[in-house]
């Protein structure tokens, strides 16, 4: 483990450590948690490629290097921590990094560490519908970790996020490009799974808030949905209307997408996963009885601001 940027000196028993902070929503964590004051330990097995640097208008933060498949490097990470969020995800298995290595095995020694050192504090970033005993592996994964966490950590917080909307994500960026490109857009199926997508940033306020015991509520799951729900199909379209495109809606069948999504995950980049097709076959919507965005203060935006950011930066 090695200190890659900021002071040496914030070891003060105050610290928020972020695993996964160079990702797509640990990073926000990390810039959410910076804005309230608090010290920060930023980890990834690749901090140099953390989108947020030490800001004038910040205090300093430690990036730190480890890998949460390395126990010896997670014991010196998570040392001195009143809060640990694991915010590490892997949406495509690649040799020994698999889904049951990464977000069971890796998020149970994590919590374990975590647990060890004293830590007051531990949450667990996992999503809608992730469920044990799930056909798909990443959905089984997904709950199989939050079941250890729980079992290493009595008292961690899990927060279940609905799919996350951003400039730089891999859901509405893709809707956007496509309905910009193609006159006509193919559907998962006939379009009717239900979806609740939910502003990045908005699920990385309510992390930081619960990292950093600002919440009010005893509850120890949160599901961090959007105010809207849609059915796929008019989601598409509402991505249409707000960039003033036409496109023709056309549905394929979910034995398509499976066979082209294995075919995608062997190029280099991969555009399209098994697992993603898997979550598509299932609504993706919060549940009704349990807490979300709304119990810890916040008010969740829509995702027409996310398209014309989107579209802005294209």
């Amino acid at each position: 483990m090695t200190n890659q940027h900021g002071r040496n000196d914030l070891a003060d028993k105050n610290i928020v450590t972020v695993f996964g902070g160079t990702g797509f929503v640990g990073c926000r964590i990390v810039s959410r948690l910076l804005d309230k004051g608090i010290n920060v330990r930023a980890v990834s097995r690749h901090p140099r490629k953390n989108k947020l640097d030490n800001r004038a208008d910040q205090r300093p933060f430690q990036q730190i290097e480890a890998d949460i498949l390395d126990p010896s490097s997670i014991a010196a990470a998570v040392a001195g921590s009143r809060a640990v969020v694991n915010a590490v995800s892997l949406y495509v298995e690649r040799g020994k990094e698999t889904f049951e290595r990464v977000h069971v095995e890796g998020a149970a020694a994590l919590a374990t560490a975590s647990r060890d050192a004293g830590v007051e504090r531990f949450v667990q970033i996992s999503g809608i519908g992730s469920d044990s005993k799930s056909r798909s592996n990443y959905i089984r994964a997904r709950g199989c970790g939050e079941d250890v966490v729980k079992a290493a950590f009595p008292g961690a917080v899990i927060v279940r996020p609905a799919v996350m909307a951003g400039p730089d994500d891999a859901f509405i960026t893709t809707i956007v490009r496509l309905v910009r490109l193609l006159p006509i857009y193919p559907l998962f199926g006939e379009g009717g799974t239900r979806l609740q997508p939910v502003h990045v940033e908005d699920v990385a306020e309510a992390v930081s808030r619960l990292a950093s015991g600002q919440n009010t509520t005893n509850a120890l799951i949160f599901e961090c949905a959007g105010p809207r729900i849609y059915s796929y199909r008019e989601l598409v379209r509402e991505v249409a209307t707000q960039l003033k495109a036409r496109v023709r809606l056309v549905p394929v069948p979910f034995a398509v997408w499976s066979l082209l999504a294995t075919a995608a995950e062997f190029l280099p980049a991969v555009s399209l996963t098994r697992n993603q097709v898997d979550l598509m076959r299932r609504d993706n919507v919060a549940a009704s009885d349990l807490p979300g965005l709304e119990e810890l203060g916040i008010q969740p935006r829509g995702i027409e601001e996310v398209v014309h950011m989107i579209a802005h930066e294209a």
